[in-house]
């Protein structure tokens, strides 16, 4: 019954198959129970043998719990593993037989709350459960606490080794050391000692460590030290400097099969995008670019098990990969239409001032390589996108694709709308690109709709065009909302200029572009001007403090979660570290809402979560004490035992969030409900 219920049901001939018709949308939209429910399947990959496929399943929406199918039996009833005190969070195959599980659980110390994540090591009949690095007894009271809250992350799972994986210890006795643990027998033996004065420690595919990061002062200023290990004499040295006044750091993201080239990401000759180059360690120079695209920042190499190029990632509406590996680029190409993917594309106008291009890219859903075995007879394949919630699909043999699964069957893609990549001008006359999310037509007619402006978190991050698990996006659309994502100024992703652009201006050109992307809305009849709101999460929710309390705003409420209300508090996680205190400090600044909470002019909702460490539940406590004292409208929710980033939030806290920021929208924003 649960093969069933995972949709493990036919295989089709990759040449014959066809998109299927969608049936006519109904009113009835998903239910905040649907959107927030746990994917029924996620997070699949496939051992590197290509016997075995692994992912997380949650037939009941709430429990989530490995299964574990036979590539060439999919339809024979899967092994299921689970944990009886932990959540499973994530699972991916570090050898044929063997897994790395990642497990989470509420943890509380003092006055602290917050969540516990672990790795743990198990086979594929979940007969033994080992931690990713053996633990040792700490020598006081603290130790053993900082011990038990540090997770081990997982180095290289050599590829090449059969029994062995690298991991970096992060517990209190040995914090920095990399070990060589062995999978079978628990042994674990140090490569190499840790030391605070080192990090960002990268290996090659042989398991050897090769690069590693120092940060130094010269001449008064902070700059990272990028140091790579000779490949003959083993000897370390620095090779690049990137100054953190700079902001353009050259990193080294993978090592090819000549252990004399390294791949290094970069903004090169005053650049607006990133680009992968290869670097020739003996020459020590950056020989010639392996990777560049105009219109976004290139990513890394993608490379197999013996450091050979199979492809490049980089941003472009989502993620993308580039394949160049003759079995995988054949797939990309030949996939989209088998699975009834079509193309859209617009003339874009890129931030950086460069001249008008065409861009492409999958309409309503795209379709992406995931995994494979070594030999590449076995394909992941994932599609999925802002109207479709992800499918799983396994690629045998390049033609015979099998329907692994859906994450969402209780979600018909046809009832929420229609989503695209726009762009608008600034007040500035800056090329703000945009993601807009309209309501289905044939239900809610051509608009205008009530509005909702979703500025995202970050502010150093962007959205993607693809599935929202926060169900925010298309929870609204299919209400009749229309919603618009800004990539406002400050933005990461679409080169430096616009990301730049952003420094300081927090609450004043960031928070302009907010209010720009409003105002399209309305020049493009999809919003009416009296029925807007503005809602964000952790810095989109700073940007709600700041749309409530900015003068002649365009809102009628804004709805903030989780939100930053004291840029001086935000300031100063940067002081213990010297290089992100000349790094990212000097770009943190702008309206400070808590002093300015007097100011607020519209109704306001604030709700957070009570175990957030990243945006601390006080910032909303404050901010709210000083709206009641100021006499202002308000409503205030906190979330018993929610986090701050999604994987620290429950379906029922995710349900919670959907049905309530409804409630306030219809009843509470502006005179009337919005």
């Amino acid at each position: 019954m649960l093969l069933r219920n995972l949709g493990l049901l036919s295989s089709v001939t990759l040449a014959l198959m066809a998109a299927p018709a969608l049936a006519q949308a109904p009113a009835t939209a998903p239910t905040a129970h649907d959107f927030a429910r746990n994917a029924q399947i996620d997070d699949v990959s496939i051992s590197p043998d290509g016997k075995h496929i692994a992912g997380l399943v949650s037939p009941d929406g709430v429990t989530k719990v490995v299964a574990i199918w036979e590539t060439a039996n999919p339809d024979k009833a899967p092994t299921i593993l689970g944990a009886s005190k932990m959540q499973l969070m994530a699972v991916n195959f570090v050898k044929d037989d063997r897994l790395a599980v990642v497990a989470q659980q509420l943890w509380t110390y003092g006055s602290t709350k917050a969540h516990l994540q672990k790795v743990y090591i198990t086979d594929l009949q979940g007969s033994k459960w080992t931690s990713a690095l053996p633990e040792n007894r700490g020598k006081s009271d603290y130790e053993e606490l900082v011990q038990a809250v540090g997770n081990p992350s997982i180095l290289s799972r050599l590829p090449n080794d059969p029994k062995h994986i690298l991991v970096l210890n992060t517990g209190a006795n040995g914090a920095g050391d990399v070990y060589k643990v062995d999978l079978y027998d628990g042994g674990a033996d140090r490569v190499t000692r840790g030391s605070d004065r080192f990090g960002g420690l990268e290996a090659d595919h042989t398991g050897e460590l090769r690069a590693r990061q120092k940060v130094e002062v010269n001449n008064g200023n902070v700059y990272i030290g990028q140091q790579i290990r000779d490949p003959k004499t083993g000897e370390w040295s620095e090779h690049f400097r990137s100054y953190a006044k700079d902001r353009n750091l050259t990193t080294v993201v993978g090592f090819g099969d000549d252990p004399n080239i390294v791949y290094v990401n970069v903004r090169q000759n005053g650049a607006d995008k990133t680009g992968i180059y290869e670097y020739d360690i003996a020459q020590r120079k950056i020989i010639e670019p392996a990777f560049e695209i105009k219109l976004f920042d290139a990513g890394g190499p993608i490379l197999d098990d013996d450091g050979k190029v199979l492809g490049f990632s980089y941003g472009a509406d989502t993620g993308r990969d580039y394949w160049v590996d003759p079995v995988l680029a054949a797939a990309a190409k030949n996939l989209p239409t088998a699975l009834g993917v079509k193309p859209t594309s617009l003339q874009w106008t890129d931030p950086s001032g460069a001249a008008p291009a065409k861009f492409s890219y999958p309409d309503g859903a795209g379709v992406q390589i995931t995994d494979w075995s070594k030999d590449k007879k076995y394909i992941l394949v994932r599609k999925s996108g802002p109207n479709l919630p992800p499918e799983y699909y396994l690629l045998t043999d390049g033609t015979k694709l099998t329907l692994l699964g859906k994450s969402r069957p209780q979600i018909n893609p046809a009832v929420l709308g229609e989503s695209r990549l726009v762009q608008y001008a600034a007040r500035d006359g800056l090329m703000i690109p945009a993601f807009l999310h309209t309501p289905p037509k044939d239900v809610y007619g051509p608009g205008p709709y009530p509005a909702i402006v979703l500025p995202h978190g970050g502010p150093s991050a962007r959205d993607e065009l693809d599935w929202d698990v926060s169900g925010w996006t298309k929870y609204f659309t299919s209400r009749g909302y229309v919603v618009i994502q800004p990539q406002f100024r400050g933005s990461e992703g679409w080169g430096s200029r616009l990301a730049r652009a952003g420094d300081a201006q927090w609450g004043m050109a960031m928070q302009d572009d907010n209010d720009d992307a409003a105002k399209y809305l309305i020049d493009q009849k999809l919003a009416a001007p009296d029925r807007i709101a503005l809602f964000g999460y952790s810095y989109g929710g700073y940007a709600a403090f700041a749309a409530a309390i900015r003068p002649n705003g365009l809102y009628q409420c804004s709805i903030a979660g989780a939100g930053v209300a004291e840029i001086k508090r935000f300031q100063g996680e940067t002081y213990n570290d010297r290089f992100l205190r000349e790094y990212q400090r000097p770009t943190i600044d702008g309206l400070d809402p808590l002093p300015n909470a007097k100011n607020v002019s519209i109704p306001i909702f604030v709700y957070h979560g009570d175990r957030d460490q990243t945006v601390e539940v006080e910032e909303s406590r404050r901010f709210v004490g000083a709206l009641k004292a100021a006499g202002k409208t308000y409503k205030y929710l906190e979330i018993k035992d929610m986090g701050h980033q999604y994987n620290f939030m429950t379906p029922e806290m995710l349900e919670t969030q959907l049905v309530e920021i409804e409630k306030y929208l219809k009843t509470d924003c502006g005179p009337g409900g919005l």
